[in-house]
């Protein structure tokens, strides 16, 4: 890296970036009008299958296999694309950032923004995925310190080891030494428990694996080898666990557009659609 002396007043280099560069802008608000669909059924989701997008398809399909009036209408938003810019995504979401939900469930529609926030509203409306009232503190804890550390990991990590346009040592370190933190972090709580929140499978479960149980299991970034997650062996026995649930295996082909096409299913509107639109069996 060369020496650098930022500026008395820092404008915008619409060339910089990296590989998201496209998405990236110092300004709110809508660039283009556009509506959003609204599907036919109680709940709309606005995603796509990043992490934070699994967090709550995930959930949807927990709730609904627990037995919960829980359907849900997943509708991609490509944030290549932009459309996390249009006007009716920003009307749901301010913050443009995938996944946003309307809640049609009652009289007057909700929505409702950022990940955490999505996974707690549903979690409490359904009454599940909350642990023992006596577990909620821990739960809560672990749910807000996934907020607090996955930027960390993905926009910090992440971006400079798989997305930056250069490879730069001294980030690259930076947020590799905090990513492997982390995941000391969890496996030193995974060892006297079997979850997060007690024994007792959660929201915190779901919102944390979405990031560090893909990590662990080799899906983010191409990181495994260089990070050595195999050798935090209470996050593989959990990470393996939570992997193993058919919820967690729907809820990770809904809103997905890469890999492999029997695991992409671009939109959820109904249980069968598992079956019969994936982009294997769609083209």
């Amino acid at each position: 890296m060369t020496d650098y002396t930022p500026p008395r007043v820092w404008t915008w280099d619409k060339e910089s970036g990296g590989k998201f560069a496209s998405t990236n802008r110092p300004i709110a608000g809508a660039t283009h009008d556009k509506d959003l669909p609204r599907g036919k059924h109680p709940f709309q989701l606005y995603s796509l299958a990043t992490p934070n997008g699994q967090k709550v398809t995930m959930l949807f399909e927990e709730l609904l296999a627990a037995g919960h009036a829980a359907e849900y209408d997943a509708w991609l938003i490509r944030i290549g694309d932009g459309d996390q810019f249009g006007s009716g995504f920003v009307e749901v979401n301010p913050n443009s950032k995938i996944p946003a939900l309307l809640d049609l469930s009652g009289d007057t529609p909700v929505r409702v923004f950022e990940s955490g926030a999505i996974l707690l509203h549903l979690a409490e409306k359904f009454g599940a995925f909350l642990g023992q009232p006596q577990d909620r503190p821990e739960m809560l804890s672990w749910l807000m310190w996934q907020m607090g550390s996955a930027p960390y990991l993905g926009g910090g990590f992440g971006h400079f080891y798989a997305y930056a346009p250069e490879k730069w040592e001294y980030p690259i370190n930076r947020f590799a030494m905090e990513a492997k933190r982390q995941l000391d972090v969890l496996d030193r709580a995974l060892a006297d428990r079997r979850f997060l929140a007690g024994e007792e499978y959660t929201i915190a479960d779901i919102a944390i694996w979405a990031w560090y149980g893909n990590l662990a299991l080799g899906r983010l970034y191409e990181a495994g080898e260089f990070l050595d997650v195999a050798s935090y062996g209470n996050v593989q026995r959990w990470a393996a666990e939570i992997d193993a649930r058919p919820a967690v295996q729907r809820g990770r082909m809904v809103n997905r557009v890469s890999g492999d096409p029997a695991g992409q299913l671009h939109e959820r509107h109904d249980a069968a659609d598992f079956d019969t639109k994936t982009q294997d069996k769609i083209g």
